[in-house]
């Protein structure tokens, strides 16, 4: 039986209004395995993004407990939580998030900085990374110099180049067409299949749900399916 990576018992999460506040996520319970493709799947503010923070330690619950490769992250500090994300998390955005002024290589690299890995070794995680996504030969180049496409699989690069247990991606495929989104899919599911890297979507895509093994469908905050399928 495979490691429970992920786990959230009656995780609920509110933002005050002016009228009082509402409740993003309502009494959520999930457990995501190691190696797991799966995605949070719902419309506009149905709170998918809000799960996919808590989870990244980016937010915290209001109500409820979250454990994170088996840390109970609900009442972590700032330095716990940014550890957490340096050593254990990939990110991925719908916006890239890409630093303008840095080279590929260096936006790939920026990472490994934080953990204080010497030279030689960052410099060979970011040519694996670059190697994955198929972008070796564009590692002088700047953001402002690559298509969309391109630029997303920097980000997957950059999320990737630490060998994270776990990547959240929000939305990844948002600004792209088809047959980037189709490419950038590809490439996560190879990743996934080769490293055993657990990848949680936040996603109203179509083209993205077709390459879950594992849709959680959520509704005003709450789950109200979660189905295992045949992914493509």
């Amino acid at each position: 039986m495979k490691e429970i990576l992920i786990k959230t018992t009656d995780l609920s999460k509110s933002f005050p209004t002016g009228e009082g506040e509402f409740w993003a996520l309502k009494n959520i319970d999930l457990e995501i395995a190691q190696g797991e493709f799966c995605g949070v799947v719902g419309p506009s503010g149905s709170g998918k993004t809000t799960l996919l923070n808590i989870i990244g330690s980016l937010d915290v619950p209001s109500r409820g407990a979250v454990s994170v490769l088996g840390r109970d992250i609900t009442n972590l500090d700032a330095k716990g939580s940014a550890r957490l994300r340096a050593e254990c998390i990939g990110f991925i955005f719908q916006t890239y998030n890409l630093l303008p002024v840095y080279s590929v290589f260096e936006n790939v690299e920026f990472p490994l900085l934080l953990l204080k890995m010497r030279p030689e070794e960052r410099k060979q995680a970011v040519m694996e990374a670059l190697k994955w996504v198929g972008l070796l030969d564009k590692l002088n180049s700047r953001p402002a110099q690559l298509s969309g496409g391109q630029c997303q699989r920097v980000a997957i690069a950059r999320a990737m180049v630490k060998k994270p247990s776990i990547v959240l991606a929000d939305e990844p495929t948002a600004n792209l067409d088809t047959d980037n989104s189709l490419h950038i899919l590809e490439t996560m599911q190879t990743i996934n299949r080769e490293l055993g890297t657990t990848f949680v979507f936040s996603t109203h895509d179509d083209k993205v749900i077709r390459f879950l093994q594992r849709i959680i469908r959520l509704e005003d905050g709450r789950i109200t399916q979660d189905v295992t399928q045949v992914s493509i």
